[in-house]
């Protein structure tokens, strides 16, 4: 017979604990997101190993009330054809997936790199499934947007000749370069690069893929077809040459906003936060959200999602992972509540805590 505290216990979050399915083993989510359909929570994220690349593929779990978790299987396997981008020891990172309700299919993206080529191709994969449990047949790799210019991006900047020594950076005049659409420029022909990325799907169903882009430095949001399963064209650039990652982007009372990190490898820091009226910006930055102490570090995690929950209003959860690149499978997961101040996302630690905490 199960205890009161067990029951207890499991009846809330405990951030940065192991946690586990109802087999027993535990959760092998890394990167994840998750998508609410027919009053159930899915959850796909990358499975992890002893290394960090793909040897089995995205995983998927279920839950109705974000306690207990069921191991649905492998959504997105890698493929035992040689000749496929997605096999074994490819890179898969931060799975996500959207429904879309005229093709009633689900669509996972992914952050792809090539075998053995490490984070040379920095490219956006889509699969797609008639069940949310998969499995996710594969479609193709992307880099987005060739032959198209971001939003707003001046007509000067459209003619600049790149020149050798400004691709070479930190410096005050690269710097201005990248600003300016350096690298836009010198992948405009074959598409930008797209690695941390995120999915939004906006109220009057039109869906976005936000990446982060141009050797990390800046983030695009990315219009997707109808079909969610490619790019429009139409693309805008949000805090150019400010180096953000780990992308997670949601809306609360008609305003977006987004939650990244910064660029430091595995080794995590503070994360920064931004809203704007359109999702095509302006976006004003509004510093970092977490407060308190290892704020600095994001609590020792990188975001990966915000969920809306449902049922609730104004009740949304930060999710991030906290990264283990010595031993990947370890890596744990931190989820907190999303609080707001003065217009403002704010995270605080919790060792513990439940839905009911939200007013």
């Amino acid at each position: 017979m199960i205890s009161i505290w067990s029951w207890l216990h499991a009846q809330e979050i405990h951030p940065g604990e192991i946690w586990k399915d109802t087999r027993g083993n535990p959760i092998n989510a890394h990167g994840g997101g998750i998508l609410f359909h027919n009053n159930t929570y899915y959850w796909y994220g990358e499975h992890k190993d002893k290394t960090n690349d793909a040897r089995v593929g995205v995983t998927c779990y279920s839950s109705k009330d974000l306690y207990t978790r069921k191991y649905e299987g492998v959504a997105l396997a890698v493929s035992s054809d040689p000749e496929s981008e997605i096999v074994s020891g490819c890179i898969i990172e931060r799975p996500k997936v959207i429904y879309n309700k005229k093709n009633k299919e689900y669509v996972m993206w992914f952050h792809l790199e090539l075998k053995d080529q490490g984070y040379k191709a920095a490219k956006t994969a889509v699969a797609v499934s008639k069940t949310p449990q998969g499995p996710f047949v594969y479609i193709k790799s992307h880099n987005p947007n060739a032959g198209q210019w971001p939003l707003g991006f001046r007509e000067e900047w459209k003619h600049k000749k790149i020149i050798e020594k400004d691709l070479k950076g930190w410096t005050p005049e690269w710097e201005k370069e990248v600003q300016e659409g350096l690298y836009i420029r010198r992948d405009f022909k074959n598409g930008q690069m797209a690695r941390d990325m995120t999915l939004f799907v906006d109220d009057n169903g039109k869906a976005y893929h936000i990446h982060s882009s141009e050797e990390n430095m800046t983030l695009h949001i990315s219009e997707l077809t109808d079909d969610y399963k490619s790019f429009t064209g139409k693309y805008a650039l949000i805090a150019a040459g400010g180096q953000n990652e780990a992308p997670a982007l949601f809306k609360k009372d008609g305003i977006y906003y987004l939650i990244t990190s910064g660029c430091t490898g595995w080794d995590p820091n503070a994360a920064r936060s931004f809203r704007a009226k359109s999702i095509w910006g302006p976006w004003e930055s509004l510093g970092n959200p977490a407060v308190g102490k290892d704020a600095e570090t994001t609590f020792h995690s990188q975001s990966t999602y915000v969920l809306p929950v449902k049922g609730k209003k104004d009740a949304f959860i930060f999710m991030a992972d906290r990264w283990r690149p010595k031993n990947p499978v370890d890596g744990r997961y931190i989820w907190l509540p999303v609080e707001f101040e003065n217009g403002r996302p704010v995270i605080r630690w919790k060792d513990h805590w439940s839905l009911k905490d939200f007013k």
